[in-house]
Order: C-alpha cells, then sequence, then structure tokens
C-alpha cells in the first residue's frame, strides 16, 4: 500500500468516514478531534443516496437506517401550504438506497463514532496539530500537548474553519453567500412523510425533513441578519416573526415550538479551494476545501464521497503522489458541479425575479448528474 500509518484531523462526519475507510483496509489510523467530547450534536440532516453509498461502504448504514427515515420523493409548495408538485427525487446512490433519507445529525456521528472505537482507531480528544515538518517520504508531527507522531499521510477534516487550511498555507477563505438559516428540531407531524420546501413567502424559502419515528428538522432561509445572533441560542421570538407567513405544516410545526426550543442561527458560507488541496504528504478533504450552500442537500455526500475514494486511492500500489494526483483529477469536476449550482440556486433564491430563473430544474439535474460514478 502506499500508506500504512496515516493522522486524521477532525472528528466530524468527513474525518470518521475517512478513518473507517481506511481502517477497514488494514491502514493504522490515529485521528485527533479538537473538542474535549466526542459525540452528536446539533440539528437533522438530509443524507442523499450517494452519502448512504458511503456509509454502507464503511459499514454503518444499518445501524444509521435504525434511525433515520428513508424517502424517494419531496414535494414543492407555496408559502400558504398549497401544492405544487411532487418529485421523485434521482437515487445518487444506486436503485438499491433510497434517494434521500432524513437523520438526526447525533444519530449519524453516533454510529460513525461508536465504529470508529469498534475500527481500533487511536482517537485523541481536545488535540489538534500544532506544527509539522514533511519529507519525501513522512510527515512529522507536533501536537498542541507536545507530543509527536509520524504519519505517511496527513489528511485534514476539519470543516470550514480548517485550522489545517492555515498550517498548510492555503489563502482561500469561506465567504457568506448572503443568505441565513434558522434550524430547529421539532415534533414530526404524523403526515410528514418526506421533505417539503415552500416557496413564495415573506423570506427566501422555508422547509422541512423528517429525521427520525417522532422529530423532524424545520428550517428558514433569511436574509443575512445581525452577525450577534449567530449561534444555538437565536431567540425563538426572532424566528416566529421572520417566519410568519408560511402556513401548512410549516406554520404548525411554528406555533407549536416549546419556549425552550434550542435556535441555531447561521450565515451561510461556502468556499471552494481550486487549487489542489494537498501539500507534499498533507491534505485537507471535505468542507475545509468545498463547502456549499445547504439547498441541494449534497454537502454530507460530497465531504463521504471524498473520503472513500481518498481511502481507496492511497490504498493502492502506486506512489502517494500519484494517489493524490488521481484524487484531484476524480473529486474537483464533481464538487465543483455542486457548488456552482448550489450557488446558482442561493443566487435565484435571493433574487427570484431573475429571468430563466428555475431552481427545481437546477436540482433534479445536479442529482440526475450525481448518479454517476463518484
Amino acid at each position: 500500500m502506499a500508506v500504512s500509518k496515516v493522522l486524521v484531523v477532525g472528528g466530524g462526519i468527513t474525518g470518521s468516514v475517512l478513518s473507517l475507510a481506511l481502517a477497514r483496509r488494514g491502514v493504522s489510523v490515529d485521528l485527533v478531534e479538537i473538542s474535549p467530547q466526542w459525540f452528536g450534536v446539533g440539528h437533522g440532516i438530509t443524507v442523499q443516496g450517494n452519502a448512504l453509498k458511503a456509509l454502507r461502504e464503511v459499514g454503518v448504514l444499518d445501524r444509521v437506517l435504525e434511525k433515520a427515515v428513508p424517502f424517494n420523493h419531496m414535494r414543492l409548495r407555496q408559502a400558504d401550504g398549497s401544492l405544487i408538485v411532487e418529485l421523485a427525487t434521482p437515487h445518487t446512490g444506486g436503485d438499491d438506497l433510497p434517494s434521500t433519507t432524513g437523520a438526526l445529525r447525533s444519530d449519524l456521528q453516533d454510529a460513525l463514532c461508536d465504529a470508529v472505537y469498534a475500527a481500533g482507531v487511536q482517537v485523541r480528544l481536545g488535540l489538534s496539530v500544532e506544527t509539522f515538518e514533511q519529507s519525501p517520504d513522512h510527515v512529522d508531527v507536533v501536537f498542541t500537548d507536545g507530543s509527536t507522531g509520524r504519519y505517511d499521510l496527513v489528511a485534514g477534516a476539519d470543516g470550514l474553519k480548517s485550522h489545517m487550511r492555515t498550517l498548510m498555507g492555503i489563502e482561500t477563505l469561506p465567504e457568506p453567500v448572503g443568505m441565513s438559516i434558522f434550524r430547529v428540531v421539532a415534533d414530526r407531524p404524523a403526515e410528514m412523510d418526506c421533505a417539503e420546501v415552500y416557496y413564495g413567502g415573506p423570506r427566501y424559502k422555508a422547509g422541512y425533513s423528517p429525521i427520525s419515528e417522532d422529530k423532524c428538522y424545520a428550517y428558514l432561509l433569511d436574509e443575512n441578519l445581525d452577525a450577534s445572533l449567530i449561534g444555538p441560542k437565536a431567540p425563538l421570538s426572532l424566528l416566529r416573526e421572520r417566519g410568519a407567513g408560511y402556513g401548512g405544516i410549516w406554520g404548525r410545526i411554528l406555533e407549536a415550538l416549546p419556549e425552550d426550543t434550542t435556535v441555531d442561527y447561521r450565515w451561510i458560507e461556502a468556499v471552494l479551494v481550486d487549487a489542489p488541496w494537498y501539500r507534499g504528504r498533507m491534505i485537507l478533504i471535505g468542507d475545509a476545501v468545498h463547502a456549499c450552500p445547504p439547498l441541494i442537500a449534497q454537502g454530507a455526500a460530497m465531504c463521504t464521497e471524498d473520503a472513500v475514494v481518498l481511502a481507496e486511492l492511497v490504498t493502492g500500489d502506486g506512489p502517494v503522489e500519484t494517489a493524490l494526483k488521481d484524487f484531484m483529477a476524480r473529486r474537483m469536476p464533481r464538487v465543483r458541479t455542486v457548488l456552482e449550482n448550489s450557488l446558482q440556486l442561493a443566487e435565484w433564491e435571493i433574487h427570484p425575479e431573475t429571468p430563466g430563473a428555475d431552481p427545481g430544474r437546477i436540482m433534479q439535474d445536479t442529482l440526475t448528474f450525481l448518479q454517476a460514478e463518484a
């Protein structure tokens, strides 16, 4: 194999899937995560079929599907809840997998954490990389606690605000796209059987997805409000004010939210690092190099695809240098298409009066494109 010992920096979805994919191919893996606690947190997540395929490849799909909600269609509605159209969604992971699954993010991450430990990955929490020094055949790393390690490859999977991106001298940074998102987890109405999106209201759009037997994930896309609101403690009163004007199930969800509901508010940011994502034997994957607005629900899919493709290539017979070049050749066209189409959707949703705007078409076209092998 090109590598036998790898350091993965970041224990979220991307780093966890990469660690599992490598370990299943016989690689010794160390995973470091800056948080002192490692467990799933946050709201809901939409997992498209190509992400489910990656989860199956690393052995966690069955565990995830025990609690998640699969569905093969979605509905577009007017702001008052009246139906515009019901769409079958392409099976981007193959016909034997659901086209889409709604999950509680904590359920997904908990499944990955348990699998990573079971695979024998050496997990160290409250830790990151302080400095590194490369040679032609290894990377020497100094960690933030002063300990050291030597690796055949270092993979940074530490997300949108990547520390590893800075350490590697990559200057491209995330930028706001001009819209923000409110997110909540709420009780799931009995009639909710798939994701639905509401257009034409006072904000850019609203929507929801079932994520467990009794919970759903609801969101509101809005303009960028005061940056002091960013975080998991936005006022519920503000969400109710901004979400007024949407009816149907969404309106009922909003009205029924308990006063102690956790409301997460974020400006949506995007980044695409055009240059190669690697420097010698160090590489970045996932949101650290290609984060997109969540308008086609392909963020997790692009990250998990990165992980399984990288593991496949660096455990082949060729040298690391060739494997990393091949990785870029396979991943960049796919990632670029998703990101550019997601940004186009954001632009159309911010400016719906744009001549020729057709969000439904671009969503369908993107998912159809992604049915090809990653």
